[in-house]
């Protein structure tokens, strides 16, 4: 690779000609740790230009040093609102040894940064923070060398201190000076010294978050907020339900309406274009006031979805075999078997999804919410018939993103109609209808496990048995992933595939136990699905630490000490250690009106650890009960930033409280009648519960994800709290008090 000089400029005019401002807003695309930055509200460029990776072994591809005296951080990951951005500039700034303040990160750009595929799996910090770091320590190694080149002295002798590399003789130069204009060369080999966790000062505090002022204080920040030059409104007219056919439209009545500039339909897929936002809304709700369909009935209904799901499920695929197990539960002391049922569930995403796009000169821009820039852009080549060279795909934040929403979708069809207006930028947006009814959700899943116990309380065998429609259906370069692909004339065909992927996450229980055996059977369900904030987990792990507090019941053991008892895990048995110190587990109420429960798990059996409480207010007078209070022990391994981290812990406890307590995917043979937040309540303020998280940090262990750590232990700890209450044992999700038989109470 060659010496290239940088532009001897000013940082306002090396950032635009380097693509940095593409928006006008300086969090779109990057974000600056310096909080006094000053707010932009430029149009944004006519043309955007490219500064491609070198491919992900490349050290440029993820740190660049300017000329400015900026460091430039580039991660394929998304933000999606869990705090990434901040967390992988500490993690740079610590390793570069620089001024947190002269770091900026851009993310999610297939014009700029690397490809890292989806975010997703709570694997950001894990996986594009373990990059970033050893690219941060070549980049200083480098200079370190180079410093020690120029002066004739060993490394050794050398320090540096917020990007300045000082000598023993009193000298001193910037990272800036010494490259005089120059990239940083050459390839991240992995074998730069990393630095010792025990001088660390930046990485291990809880830092700004730029993003939440910005949100606090209203400013613009989510692909809703772009608005580009030339711009048109669009609305897309969804089937009412799967498999519609379009049978009768009037066009003209459409195109007569103020400012209606075209109706496209394409087979099943209609879209209106006008010149202002509430035109096209207009306009659609007439359309859909005017417009037939014929659909087929839908043949499974909520009332028999476990029993048809059983029935009409793919023969059994054994993932984990132990021959006998059945014999070996029945041989035990004791022995124990139950069912668990989860229902659909939504992402919910508070802002339905939102997308722009632009063909122009022959190349296509889309700014999406997606949670993976390079897949949608392989996605868009196949549905549009595009090289992939032609089409740039620009990451925004989307307004509530956990997994695969209708982010993708919304890109696609904004992507479709842009091609028919050429140098006009195109914006879409759904209806919080399309969003409920049309947004993959999370699969209904059937758990059903059988255990023994010895006669001291340890598990002899398990036996795990998965129904469940596939966790991942995302966009990787097949049109038909997109509902928009399927209604066209001529359709895309869908390849539902990856039916096994994320269903038995967590589902092997992390107990020292010697005889374990998993099977699943893939169901090809009702309703539509993919990627829900920890897939599989939540359900698996409801159900087992559900199965693991009825074990504990039968053995006559507080639950404390018998997950203490079946485990083997030091740090799994610190976090229900001290949760148990914490939360004064001895002294607690007994007197019947409070019921306790808790729940631990390792998420993924790989990644971080989470022990939880929750505290729920039994009122039989009433007939119903509250959760008032959860809390939390989260072991992470190294954390980059306490407060991001027990912010993710939070909201992923909030969020499961309110899958566990209330939510629900109504559907019938006519379609998913969750069309609102009345059809599918969320949890609202006045019934959020006190929540309390508390973070053991290993700084001398690897950083592990955290993201989706809480949602299962939550759900089966709320349950077993319920149980405490009330003496009843509710085993489908949501968790109502309705189930509750109060007489006997």
């Amino acid at each position: 690779m060659k010496n290239l000089k940088l532009p001897k400029t000013d940082r306002r005019d090396f950032l635009k000609t380097t693509g940095h401002l593409l928006i006008g807003f300086n969090l779109f695309p990057f974000i600056s740790c310096n909080s006094t930055s000053e707010e932009s509200n430029v149009q944004a460029p006519t043309t955007i230009p490219l500064r491609p990776n070198n491919g992900n072994e490349m050290l440029d591809s993820w740190i660049r040093l300017d000329v400015s005296g900026q460091v430039t951080i580039m991660t394929g990951k998304q933000e999606l609102g869990q705090g990434i951005r901040i967390a992988l500039i500490q993690i740079a700034a610590e390793e570069l040894d620089v001024d947190i303040a002269s770091c900026q990160i851009i993310d999610g750009d297939t014009g700029q940064t690397p490809n890292e595929g989806y975010t997703a799996g709570s694997n950001s910090v894990e996986g594009s923070g373990r990059a970033i770091r050893e690219a941060a320590a070549e980049a200083r190694y480098q200079l370190l060398n180079l410093a020690s080149q120029k002066w004739n002295l060993s490394v050794s002798e050398l320090t540096v201190e917020n990007g300045y590399i000082k000598n023993k003789n009193q000298e001193s130069i910037s990272y800036w000076e010494l490259l005089d204009g120059k990239f940083l060369e050459g390839k991240v080999t992995g074998q730069a010294p990393i630095k010792d966790p025990k001088i660390h000062r930046i990485v291990g505090r809880s830092l700004h978050r730029p993003d939440i002022e910005k949100l606090v204080r209203g400013g613009a920040h989510f692909v809703h907020d772009i608005r580009l030059p030339n711009i048109l409104h669009a609305r897309v007219m969804h089937p009412p339900t799967y498999n519609a056919k379009l049978s009768k439209i009037d066009p003209q009545s459409i195109l007569v309406l103020p400012g209606i500039l075209e109706l496209v339909v394409d087979g099943s897929f209609v879209a209106v274009i006008a010149e202002r936002e509430y035109q096209a809304v207009i306009a659609l709700r007439k359309l859909k006031e005017e417009t037939e369909w014929t659909f087929p009935k839908i043949a499974t209904v909520p009332e028999n979805l476990y029993r048809q799901m059983k029935t009409n499920a793919n023969s059994p695929e054994m993932v984990k075999e132990s021959p006998g197990i059945g014999s070996k539960i029945n041989a035990s002391a004791k022995k124990l078997e139950a069912e668990y049922h989860r229902p659909y569930h939504m992402h919910g995403t508070a802002g339905p999804s939102c997308a722009l796009a632009e063909w122009k000169d022959g190349q296509l821009t889309v700014w999406s919410p997606t949670q993976g820039v390079y897949p949608l852009r392989n996605s868009l080549s196949d549905l549009l018939g595009l090289d992939i060279e032609k089409i740039r795909c620009i990451g925004m934040p989307g307004s509530g993103c956990y997994g695969h929403n209708g982010a993708d979708d919304a890109s696609a069809e904004a992507a479709l109609i842009a091609m028919r207006f050429p140098d006009k930028s195109v914006r879409l947006q759904w209806t919080r209808e399309d969003e409920h009814q049309w947004e993959p959700f999370g699969s209904a899943m059937a758990i059903k496990l059988a255990a023994g116990l010895d006669a001291y309380g340890k598990i002899t065998a398990w036996d795990t048995h998965l129904w469940s429609d596939t966790h991942n259906t995302r966009p990787n370069g097949k049109g038909g992933h997109y509902i928009s692909g399927r209604h066209l004339e001529q359709p895309f065909q869908f390849e539902k595939g990856r039916f096994s992927e994320g269903t038995y996450r967590n589902a092997t229980p992390y107990y020292n136990i010697p005889f374990k055996r998993l099977q699943i059977n893939n169901y090809d369900g009702p309703l539509r699905t993919s990627a829900l904030r920890g897939l599989g987990a939540y359900g698996n792990i409801f159900a087992l630490e559900s199965f693991i507090d009825e074990l504990a019941v039968i053995a006559k053991i507080d639950p404390f000490d018998f997950r203490l008892k079946n485990l083997d895990d030091k740090r799994a048995i610190d976090v229900l250690t001290l949760l148990k110190e914490k939360t004064g587990w001895e002294s607690r109420n007994k007197n019947g009106s409070i019921g306790y429960g808790i729940a631990f798990a390792k998420y993924k059996n790989s990644a971080s650890y989470f022990a939880v409480l929750a505290e729920v207010n039994i009122d039989s007078s009433a007939e119903t009960f509250k959760l008032t209070k959860l809390t939390g022990v989260i072991d992470s391994g190294q954390v980059i930033n306490p407060d991001g981290l027990i912010n993710q812990t939070e909201g992923g406890m909030i969020q499961s409280a309110s899958w566990t307590l209330l939510e629900e995917v109504m559907f019938d043979e006519n379609g998913v009648q969750s069309k609102d937040w009345s059809s599918y309540p969320i949890m609202r303020f006045n019934d959020t519960p006190e929540v309390e998280v508390h973070i053991i940090n290993r700084q001398e262990e690897k950083p592990l994800g955290a993201g989706e750590a809480a949602q299962g232990p939550v759900a089966a700890a709320i349950a077993n709290a319920i149980f405490d209450g009330t003496g009843q044992r509710l085993r489908q999700l949501p968790l109502k008090p309705e189930k509750i038989d109060w007489k006997k109470v």
